[in-house]
């Protein structure tokens, strides 16, 4: 029986079945990141019937967009997407602000999938196929869990080295004060740096943590990015104290006030 077929089949004498549930935590709103759309609508449809407000992406691009735009109390997600691998959107709903609960669902079953799920930012990895009772139970539960600390650490609108502080809400940078505007990439590759200052890190280990070490593009794409931040942060781009480049070794981000040139170019 395909998966969306049996994901639709009901038992009415089961407790709990679909069409006899009335969740206690009705109101709360949970994206689906989904492609294949019969396998959304099933989910939704459970979803719906235990009083849960439903949105649904069929690939990452769409599935972000919607995270940004609304505020989302959980985010269903598939691993496999058209265009994107599901372990880097993972990532980035995990450090959205404010940040959505993750439940991967994936055929992905081996102890290596769940570990790096779970290392990416999820709350919790349920392998397909799945019975509808129990991704129903799975996400009252995740409602229950109480606030950690560590969540709300993640939850904090800013990040900052120095005077250049990093507002993850808006996704922009301020440098003594001043508002600079950002691409997402580069959003992504400063705060990054912003997380890790002092340290070098080679072009693939900003390629591997910023972009995916599902991404087939080059290590020339660090460059560039690391040259449009230069033209927005530096005083003097061709000589930088900020995003500086250590011969040898790479690139590292040094905090404003303690900016010096020896040994960088």
């Amino acid at each position: 029986m395909p998966f969306a077929r049996a994901l639709s089949f009901r038992n009415p004498k089961m407790p709990g079945a679909p069409g006899r549930l009335c969740s206690e935590e009705g109101g709360r709103t949970i994206a689906i990141i989904e492609d294949d759309p019969d396998i959304a609508s099933v989910l939704r449809l459970h979803l719906e019937e235990a009083r849960y407000r439903v949105r649904v992406a069929n690939d990452a691009h769409e599935g972000l967009e919607l995270a940004r735009q609304e505020s989302l109390d959980l985010v269903l997600l598939d691993l496999v997407l058209p265009d994107r691998d599901g372990i880097e959107v993972c990532s980035d709903l995990a450090d959205r602000m404010p940040r959505p609960l993750i439940l991967i669902l994936s055929s992905r079953a081996t102890e290596a999938d769940r570990v790096l799920g779970l290392n990416a930012g999820a709350d919790d990895y349920l392998i397909k196929p799945f019975g509808v009772l129990e991704l129903l139970a799975r996400v009252r539960a995740m409602f229950r869990r109480p606030a950690l600390e560590s969540r709300a650490c993640e939850r904090e609108r800013f990040a900052g080295a120095g005077a250049l502080v990093l507002n993850r809400w808006e996704r922009c940078a301020r440098l003594r004060g001043q508002r600079i505007e950002l691409t997402g990439r580069e959003f992504d590759l400063l705060l990054w740096l912003v997380r890790h200052p002092h340290r070098v890190f080679s072009r693939a280990e900003l390629l591997d943590a910023v972009w995916g070490r599902a991404y087939d593009g080059f290590e020339h794409t660090v460059n560039s990015h690391l040259n449009r931040l230069r033209a927005k942060l530096e005083r003097e781009p061709p000589r930088p104290e900020i995003l500086v480049t250590v011969r040898g070794g790479g690139y590292k981000l040094v905090p404003p006030e303690s900016a010096q040139r020896c040994g960088v170019s």
